[in-house]
């Protein structure tokens, strides 16, 4: 153990590791309710509940340990928060279009990304963007990632309703009545018992965070689904359903359900670049917020470089997690409470990885969890998001402008790569025209100019949608 993982160099010992592991999955074991809630979207997608399951926990089973093993670097790996609702937004909202884009479709555009993701690392490329995108951008995209993450939740729980209304405008001369139409957001009713246990899971979830309680969001989950049993709101059949089995049913693993045929008539290149897109830039700046957490200086040739071997493990996480029948798997900000908890080598995410294996003995337990109470959890991860934006100099107009176009792009036009999009897009343009007047202080990567140039043939040729 000591000479694998360099236990001593890093001055740790093996019991830290184990209990910095078990941290870390008691902060993220969430995922195995939600994620599988999140995809299934409650029957909408078509994507089977327990199946997912069974990949989300061997997804991130499997691909932590490698994590750990490969890379010895005490950082987790799971279906991501943000991407898997940009996954299930895809789906939902393609049915409104008259050309459906199926779950099937979805894996292979993720998985596909997965491999142009395994081709940016190997030459380099991807690691250019930890240099080459401005840090206020960095943290931008996680603010907005977190209010998008905020709406799937409130919406999920019922809290947040969206309906239609129309406006008459009377008539003035000649022109005959218009009738205007316009989306408002409105709060859920009270009464309905669904929106009563997302508020119970909200507080139930504060107070622990509040009382700084390890593993918050798992532990205001159980207890909210414990209040909902009393409520008579928890469907005690699953403890005895063949749906969800105590011993794993590979079988129903949805393995490789990859539909080649179907997107490629829905449009390849747009599906594929816009989920490239949106992975891109979300689980490298996961990635480069957690290595610096754990101490590992991305600056250094010897960060940068197990930087590197984390985003090959990351990418093909990517494509792995897709062959599973999960959407895109990536590092989780949560492992810096095992790094919190003294965890410094790969032997905490050996640790992290092998309790996730271990979960897939739980999915009944899972399966009673409440949709509910997994929306305020989704809440509460947008809560903890929102913290970078006090990393933002919004008195810097030339960070403080594409920065909000990206935090407020992504929740209000429901797509994730649209905020990146214009963030990246005004930043070069601002920080360009500032240098031009004098104020030659903005770095302007050549990296960001082929991005821009990329987001604007996107707009031009492909459009806002997807």
């Amino acid at each position: 153990m000591d000479r694998f993982f360099k236990l001593k160099q890093h001055g740790t010992t093996v019991r830290i590791e184990i209990m910095a592991g078990l941290t870390t999955f008691m902060t993220m074991a969430y995922i195995l309710a939600v994620n599988p809630n999140t995809l299934n979207a409650f029957g909408r997608t078509g994507m089977d509940w327990y199946a997912v399951f069974l990949a989300t926990a061997l997804a991130a089973g499997i691909f932590t340990v490698a994590m750990g093993l490969f890379v010895n670097f005490p950082v987790a790996l799971a279906p991501g928060m943000g991407l898997n609702a940009y996954f299930a937004s895809v789906i939902l909202a393609s049915a409104a279009t008259g050309q459906p884009f199926t779950w099937q479709m979805g894996l292979t555009a993720v998985f596909v990304s997965g491999l142009i993701f395994i081709l940016l690392t190997i030459t380099q490329i991807r690691q250019m963007l930890v240099d080459a995108v401005p840090d206020g951008l960095k943290h931008a995209i996680t603010v907005g990632i977190g209010l998008f993450i905020a709406i799937i939740g409130l919406k999920n729980s019922g809290l947040l309703t969206v309906g239609i209304e129309s406006l008459n405008v009377i008539p003035k001369g000649t022109f005959t009545d218009v009738l205007f139409f316009e989306t408002v957001f409105h709060m859920g009713s009270l009464q309905n018992p669904g929106v009563q246990i997302a508020i119970i899971g909200l507080v139930l979830i504060s107070v622990l965070m509040v009382l700084k309680v390890r593993g918050a969001i798992l532990f205001g989950i159980l207890g909210t689904t414990l209040i909902a049993a009393c409520m008579g709101e928890v469907n005690w059949g699953a403890l005895n359903n063949n749906q969800t089995p105590w011993l794993p049913h590979f079988d129903k693993l949805q393995f490789m359900s990859f539909d080649w045929n179907g997107i490629m008539h829905t449009g390849i290149i747009s599906v594929i670049a816009t989920f490239t897109f949106v992975e891109l830039f979300d689980t490298f700046g996961t990635l480069v917020g957690t290595a610096n957490r754990a101490g590992i200086k991305t600056n250094t040739e010897e960060g940068k470089k197990q930087i590197g071997k984390a985003m090959l493990v990351d990418a093909i996480g990517v494509s792995g997690g897709a062959m599973l029948g999960t959407s895109t798997t990536t590092v989780y900000i949560e492992s810096a409470a095992g790094v919190a908890e003294g965890g410094r080598t790969g032997l905490t995410a050996v640790t992290t990885g092998v309790c996730f294996l271990l979960a897939l003995f739980l999915a009944p337990v899972v399966a009673l969890i409440p949709g509910s109470a997994t929306a305020a959890a989704l809440i509460i991860v947008g809560v903890l998001m929102m913290q970078s934006i006090r990393e933002i100099d919004f008195q810097e107009f030339v960070i403080g402008i594409p920065a909000f176009m990206t935090i407020a792009f992504m929740p209000f036009t429901y797509n994730i790569a649209n905020g990146i999009s214009f963030g990246i897009f005004f930043y070069v343009i601002l920080a360009t025209i500032a240098n031009l007047g004098g104020k030659g202080k903005y770095k302007v990567h050549w990296l960001m100019w082929v991005l821009a140039v990329l987001i604007l043939a996107r707009y031009i040729f492909i459009g806002s949608q997807g």
